[in-house]
């Protein structure tokens, strides 16, 4: 039997759906609000793979077309694989769910969301985001929540709770939360304060409370009962052999500062303090491959966060609030329109910049926009050679479009108006070397490429981020973090903004949530960071460079919306002989905006007077170049602009009497006209008599 519970959400009401669809799945519910549906399933593996030892989660988020009551295009007609857009959503709700699931639970688990259907002004994300939860909470899968997860925005001047698509405002936040503490946070914002930013998340915790205690209402009523697993456990006399064989190796080689090296000397602790344990436990079949690993791995997360809380001590030697050395370079790249080297400690990211004509952009469909377009693109390269493996370039992953994708969100409220600039703009980050948040470097690299390339920033952008290691009640907030740091720290928190304000964040834990305490600590550490780092950027570029001498010129022109059809011709005619006798590209709007995209001035000059002519109505006493179309016994007809004709009268060939047109001219034959007559159906009479040996009327 079905169960359906609603629930208020701002000014939304939310339809969750038990029972009645996918059955078979470990879990699911049907999420509603207005004419949106997203359908929400959970499977589970009963047994983990042989041999495993990480928690092997998948989401997924699909939006179907059928959705918007759409087909897809192209020849398929059919959806193929997620969108950026989708592999987006589906990384935001992995992070939220991720640090939720038991320590030690390792069998493969799937999270599918599907929107089915869609009705603008209801945005499916926040209702995938609380589903997943959802159907996690009502199915056999051991899960730790019930976890809620909005979108914050500010529209006039107040918080407003999934504002839904197409809304612009100050704040895009996505906050995910457990009753107890925070789990993730991202956001994009039009340099908002900490404080604000606080607020907002504050404000997203108060408005969850309903969905809550639904979950933990519905799991009461039809939860399943929760699969038993066994986790992986070290036994404690095997880990205090390790402790007693391998401490000193592992202090030795955490000792090490230089990344590669640490790396090798790590390897090699592994491999003695492996031999060794298993020569103490010879004749023991308790002590595997596996369960030394893990006993060692234990032994490299308990001393480097023991060295962290209890000593103060970082692996490089810094202070819990300092930065690594930071080194800015702009133009490396010959015949880039811009670009720039930014190195932080052993993190190097190589970003370019390419100005293009308002043709490049990016069009795409997507659920909510047939013909979606993208004036501004960021994309992120994380090469293997960066941290020294020997690996072949593969297809771009989920790990490089949600990193582009943050770095990107960084600068939506400090680009300057795309219509007036008129550029395209695609950055490339290359990250040549990676020791700890190479996408902060991409944000640092990004800002002082663009403004190389002359584009005029409101504000240069820098970005951080942050660490934590927390053991109770006692907590480290780390600045600047390495990879180890990162990797056996609980926190990773990137934040980007200028001098006036944050404008992109992402927080993302390995615990089951933090206080907003600690978060404000973060905030204030990384506000001190950023700053720090804008200055030291600032001493290698301030104020954006020209416009690269190498990039495409643009003019513009603005022409009647009725009057588009005359530039662009019967089948694309006329704009093609613009492109093919100037050289230029031309690129129309439907508000009448032209771009001419020109290598010099010159062509633009002589495509710009060709489009004026087109468009002018022509008047008595102008003389044009006109082409004969048509040779009649009382004269010929003349085109002097795409679609327009006026008849030359025999009278009005030569001054003498002609007694065959055709001796005169033939058809096709360019010829001088002049406008002698208008009549009141916009009739043209043109001579060519009165023409004969003049220039065309300059538009």
């Amino acid at each position: 039997m079905s169960l359906i519970k609603d629930v208020r959400i701002g000014e939304q009401n939310w339809s969750f759906t038990f029972n009645k669809f996918a059955k078979q799945a470990g879990g699911s519910v049907m999420v509603a609000s207005g004419g949106t549906q997203v359908l929400v399933t959970v499977c589970a593996s009963r047994e983990p793979r042989s041999q495993q030892d990480f928690f092997p989660l998948g989401v997924d988020y699909t939006e179907k077309l059928y959705a918007s009551g759409r087909i897809p295009g192209g020849y398929k007609k059919r959806e193929g694989r997620p969108g950026d857009p989708e592999t987006l959503v589906a990384r935001v709700i992995d992070r939220q769910i991720r640090p939720c699931f038991p320590e030690g639970f390792l069998n493969d688990t799937v999270v599918q969301c599907t929107v089915m259907s869609y009705e603008l002004g209801y945005s499916p994300i926040p209702l995938a985001m609380v589903g997943a939860s959802t159907a996690l909470m009502i199915s056999d899968i051991p899960f730790n929540g019930p976890i809620a997860a909005l979108n914050i925005g500010i529209l006039d001047g107040e918080f407003a709770v999934n504002p839904g698509q197409g809304h612009v405002n100050a704040l895009d936040l996505i906050v995910a939360a457990k009753p107890s503490a925070l789990l993730m946070v991202e956001a994009s914002a039009d340099f908002l304060s900490e404080e604000k930013m606080l607020e907002a998340i504050a404000f997203a915790r108060k408005t969850m409370q309903p969905l809550w205690d639904m979950q933990l209402e519905v799991q009461e009523k039809i939860g399943k009962t929760k699969m038993v697993f066994t986790p992986q456990e070290i036994s404690e006399h095997v880990y205090n052999k390790v402790k007693e064989l391998g401490s000193e190796t592992i202090k030795e080689a955490f000792a090490t500062r230089a990344k590669q090296e640490r790396v090798q000397k790590l390897a090699l602790a592994h491999k003695t303090i492996t031999e060794a344990v298993h020569g103490a436990f010879e004749d023991s079949e308790d002590v595997s491959e596996a369960v030394s690993s893990a006993a060692i791995a234990k032994l490299k997360h308990h001393y480097l966060r023991s060295q962290i809380l209890d000593h103060k001590q970082r692996i490089d030697g810094r202070a819990m609030d300092a930065i690594r050395d930071i080194s800015c370079e702009v133009g490396i790249l010959n015949r880039s329109h811009g670009s720039s080297l930014f190195t932080r400690g052993e993190t190097q990211a190589l970003a370019s910049v390419t100005l293009g004509a308002p043709g490049d952009k990016l069009r795409f469909e997507t659920l909510y926009d047939k013909d979606a377009d993208e004036k501004f693109m960021l994309h992120y390269n994380f090469p293997q050679f960066s941290v020294g493996e020997a690996s072949m370039p593969r297809s771009t992953s989920r790990r490089e479009i949600g990193h582009g994708a943050l770095a990107r969100k960084a600068f939506n409220h400090t680009l300057p108006d795309l219509e007036d600039f008129g550029y395209v703009i695609r950055v490339v980050s290359e990250v040549l070397e990676s020791n700890g948040s190479s996408s902060m470097a991409t944000v640092c690299a990004t800002s002082m490429a663009l403004m190389h390339a002359g584009v005029s920033l409101k504000e240069p952008i820098a970005g951080i981020a942050m660490g934590l290691v927390k053991e109770g009640n006692d907590y480290c907030v780390l600045t600047d973090i390495l990879g180890d740091e990162d990797h056996l720290g609980d926190m990773d928190f990137k934040v980007c903004g200028g001098k006036d304000g944050i404008t992109a964040l992402q927080m993302d834990i390995k615990i089951e949530g933090i206080s907003e305490e600690i978060l404000s600590k973060a905030l204030d550490q990384a506000k001190k960071a950023r700053l720090s780092i804008l200055e030291t950027m600032h001493t290698t570029i301030d104020t954006p460079h020209k416009i690269s001498s190498l990039a495409p010129q643009i003019f513009k022109l603005k022409i009647p919306v009725d009057k588009i059809r005359d530039i662009i011709g019967s089948g694309g005619k006329t704009i093609k002989k613009i492109v093919a006798d100037t050289g230029v590209q031309i690129d129309i709007e439907d508000s009448g905006v032209i771009s001419i995209v020109s290598p010099d001035s010159t062509s633009a000059e002589a495509a710009k007077s060709i489009i004026r002519n087109i468009i002018s109505d022509p008047e008595v006493g102008e003389i044009y170049l006109g082409r004969v179309t048509k040779i009649v016994d009382f004269g010929c007809f003349v085109e002097i602009k795409p679609g327009l004709e006026g008849l030359v009268h025999i009278s009005q060939l030569e001054n003498r009497r002609v007694n065959q047109v055709s001796d005169i001219v033939g058809e096709q034959e360019e010829i001088m006209v002049k406008v002698i007559d208008i009549d009141r159906q916009g009739r043209l009479k043109l001579s060519r008599k009165d023409a004969v040996g003049l220039s065309p009327t300059q538009k």
